[in-house]
């Protein structure tokens, strides 16, 4: 296992700030650092940068302070940036599980203001908190692997102007996670679009670079109607599409209504995440979800690069 060390904490009480170097700070499994302003229950709880990414930084002729990138955690030993999402860091009593490499930056944060640049959406890296405790500067780090047999991660989109705008409530979505978390799987979002290709692109590759969940699942959009545009947003994110699981789809639900022929549902590969469209209505859903996922077990155990270091 590598080890690190901790170079300093930091923490601040509004979003888009700097933050400041504190001497400790007391992280609370399931909600984050204790006073910051970025705790709470959501994926990215507590927030790591790498000393080295900052260094590299202050040498283009910015004087930066530890916390300008509104960092919680400054570490030294690794490249936080190339490991895989699930990676977990312990550090004494505490256990942080790596949950997002990078973040997407809507209104730039005060270090860009100033200088025209921040590293954090490229290099930092986010977190839970699975056990709580004290973190200090000087402090040993311990990385440990993401663990190959863990649960495979799902999200689900629903692709819809009416649910989007509130008019219509969205069945479909909350059933494919209902479905996934029975079967094993760890759902860890799921989001409402109106139809369209750029919004779904933007989420699907957010999923897959930054989350990199294991597969996606959309719902709505596959038909013949102008908007719906679900197909080509896949297609547009896909590095390789998977064409026998949308053909398999279709053949199955042609033995449940004619009009499955209509259907222009695709899937394919963005690096290590499956995307799967999905007919829009609940009972299709059902139908299409109970018959791929026992093949999909094994697809995505190859795609992973699981296949034989799990029993079952």
């Amino acid at each position: 296992m590598d080890k690190g060390k901790v170079l300093a904490v930091c923490t601040s009480k509004r979003k888009g700030t700097q933050k400041t170097e504190v001497p400790a700070v007391k992280l609370i499994p399931g909600f984050g650092i204790e006073g910051d302003a970025h705790a709470g229950n959501w994926h990215r709880q507590v927030s790591l940068l790498a000393l080295e990414k900052i260094e590299a930084f202050r040498s283009r002729g910015a004087d930066v302070p530890f916390g300008a990138f509104g960092e919680n955690v400054v570490v030294e030993g690794f490249d936080l940036s190339t490991l895989p999402v699930g990676t977990r860091f312990r550090i004494g009593a505490v256990l942080l599980e790596l949950t997002q490499i990078g973040k997407e930056c809507h209104s730039h944060c005060a270090i860009y203001h100033q200088v025209g640049d921040c590293i954090m959406p490229r290099e930092g890296v986010f977190t839970v908190v699975l056990e709580g405790g004290v973190i200090r500067p000087g402090d040993e780090i311990e990385l440990i692997e993401a663990d190959p047999c863990r649960p495979f991660t799902a999200a689900w989109i629903t692709l819809s102007d009416k649910g989007a705008a509130g008019e219509r409530e969205d069945k479909s979505g909350p059933l494919i996670g209902e479905i996934l978390t029975e079967a094993g799987y760890k759902v860890v979002e799921g989001l409402l679009l109106p139809d369209g290709v750029e919004p779904l692109k933007k989420q699907l590759i957010r999923l897959a670079d930054q989350r990199q969940v294991n597969v996606v699942f959309t719902t709505g959009g596959t038909g013949l109607s102008p908007r719906d545009l679900t197909p080509e947003a896949t297609a547009a994110v896909c590095d390789r599409m998977t064409p026998g699981i949308a053909e398999a789809i279709r053949a199955y639900s042609m033995t449940k209504t004619q009009t499955a022929m209509l259907s222009r549902a695709a899937a394919g590969m963005r690096k290590q995440t499956l995307i799967i469209n999905l007919p829009g209505s609940p009972k299709a859903v059902r139908e299409c979800l109970e018959f791929v996922l026992p093949p999909l077990n094994h697809g995505l155990k190859i795609m992973l690069g699981r296949d034989g270091e799990c029993a079952g």
